[in-house]
């Protein structure tokens, strides 16, 4: 499934989940408004009736009353209308089920309708005797009965209005809980599926992401952390990336072995030519002329320094590859520095820079490394110091005992320095940094490469800290004792693809 397929199927999913709480929430409440309805049209409306029952009750007895005051037609006709209002409120009671109070109120009406005709016409008849009779032997009866007759049907009415308004809160309650309960588990449904979006996704990219600054700092073997047989966009990412890594990882084994066997071809020819040319200058093959004389040193100059480069390379190769070896003997260590200050006195009075060898108390009188190597990697130090510190500028090599056993050189100068984003390639063969401007002559990017060789040979360590304007500091830390055995290879790192760099 494609990426773009997983991301439509997840929303569409979160959507139809998240849709579910409102179906539930929509049901309960259709539920409530149903029992609202039936409430509102049942016990709510059998309330009215009664109450407007009562009413007319109470009107019925008033006309009665005023017909025995005033037996006219009028008065007549008006307890007529009452009568008849109040029984078609008692005939509406039948359709609420009130324990048959609509059928005795009724029969209670029809007495008091027959009793007043009986009670009209007896004072029509002027036998107000009787008329009295009537009323107070037929019609107040027949009107007190209905009046209980009410009483019992409220009391239903009101004991089962409170029974529906419980079981509304009730089911109010349960649509409450129920739709909080769907909200919930919406919520880790939609949680979960966003998870497991999230993470299909983010953790492929933070693959890929590691496995590009794994590359980035020279780790041509790296492989991602999940499978390329993918069927989605990661998948054929990542096997873009695995062809990446091993077409760098081709062309940088390419790029070395051209550089180790250009390195060691070009020493044979190198050697013929500076041969012939000492022979040449020696008159040989006859005298030279004054301008065959300056030609022929320029070409050997030429020559040697092409011949330090291959030498150089050819280093480089075998520390990077493994294969650099060291011959650790003792050697005072103060005759060591002492020889360095000297060598780089004279180089400190022409450039006009202020330069000092410190030795720090507690140095060891003796320490057992490679001379002609050590020599090589301080030298280099301290050349390229002295290369990139203007006139006026500070130089120093500061010599002190560290912890372990082992033996602290700093190398520290106040020139161009080095931009931080750059710091971490100046080891890198043919890297050189943006500072080249300011240096007294180019190099070629070797010299810190074969350092980190030598120093790492000796079991030691070597960094380089720098601000931009202010300077650089390269530090050594290197055991008392070196013993004699292989540096440790490492995979080639990643260069890019212009020149950069640091060293000479």
């Amino acid at each position: 499934m494609t990426l773009r397929s997983r991301l439509a199927l997840g929303l569409v999913i979160i959507a139809a989940v998240l849709m579910v709480p409102l179906f539930v929430a929509r049901t309960a409440l259709q539920r409530l408004h149903g029992q609202v309805r039936s409430l509102r049209e049942g016990e709510f409306q059998a309330s009215l009736v009664l109450g407007r029952l009562r009413d007319a009750m109470g009107d019925v007895r008033a006309r009665e009353l005023a017909l025995g005051v005033t037996p006219s037609n009028e008065a007549h006709q008006e307890l007529q209308k009452a009568l008849t209002t109040a029984e078609a409120l008692a005939d509406s009671l039948n359709r609420h089920a009130l324990d048959g109070a609509a059928e005795r109120i009724r029969t209670d009406l029809s007495t008091v309708r027959v009793a007043a005709e009986d009670e009209y016409r007896a004072m029509r008849a002027g036998r107000s005797a009787l008329a009295d009779s009537l009323s107070q032997t037929r019609i107040a009866p027949a009107l007190h009965d209905a009046d209980v007759a009410i009483a019992p049907a409220e009391l239903v009415l009101r004991t089962r209005t409170s029974q529906r308004v419980l079981d509304a809160e009730s089911a109010l309650g349960d649509a409450e809980q129920i739709s909080l309960a769907a909200l919930v588990i919406a919520l880790v449904l939609a949680a979960g599926i966003s998870w497991w979006l999230t993470r299909s996704i983010s953790r492929p990219v933070t693959e890929l992401e590691e496995g590009m600054r794994a590359v980035a700092d020279g780790d041509l073997a790296h492989h991602l952390h999940y499978r390329t047989d993918r069927r989605d966009e990661f998948g054929r990412l990542a096997v873009s990336f695995e062809e990446m890594s091993r077409q760098l990882a081709e062309l940088d084994k390419l790029k070395a072995e051209f550089a180790s066997i250009a390195s060691h071809e070009l020493k044979t020819p190198i050697n013929v030519i500076l041969g012939y040319l000492q022979l040449m200058g020696e008159g040989i093959y006859g005298p030279l002329t004054e301008k065959q004389l300056q030609i022929m040193q320029t070409l050997e100059a030429q020559a040697k320094s092409l011949a330090r480069l291959a030498a150089q390379l050819l280093d480089a190769n075998r520390f990077e590859a493994g294969g650099g070896r060291i011959e650790p003997r003792p050697i005072r260590l103060n005759a060591m520095l002492d020889e360095l200050e000297r060598s780089f006195h004279v180089l400190a009075v022409q450039r006009g820079i202020d330069f000092r060898v410190v030795r720090r108390p507690g140095l060891p009188e003796e320490v057992s490394w490679d001379l002609e190597r050590m020599n090589e990697v301080t030298g280099n130090l301290l050349s390229n110091a002295f290369k990139f510190t203007p006139s006026g500028g500070r130089v120093e090599l500061d010599a002190a005992p560290a912890e372990s056993d082992c033996v602290r050189l700093v190398v520290c100068d106040t020139g161009a320095g080095i931009p931080p984003d750059q710091l971490p390639h100046v080891f890198q063969k043919f890297y050189q940094a943006d500072n080249q401007d300011s240096a007294s002559a180019m190099g070629t990017g070797l010299g810190l490469a074969i350092a980190k060789g030598i120093v790492e040979a000796h079991q030691g360590q070597i960094r380089c800290d720098s601000t931009e304007g202010e300077g650089t500091t390269f530090t050594l830390v290197l055991p008392v004792v070196a013993s004699n055995r292989r540096r440790p290879a490492h995979p080639s790192p990643a260069h890019p693809t212009r020149a950069q760099g640091a060293s000479a």
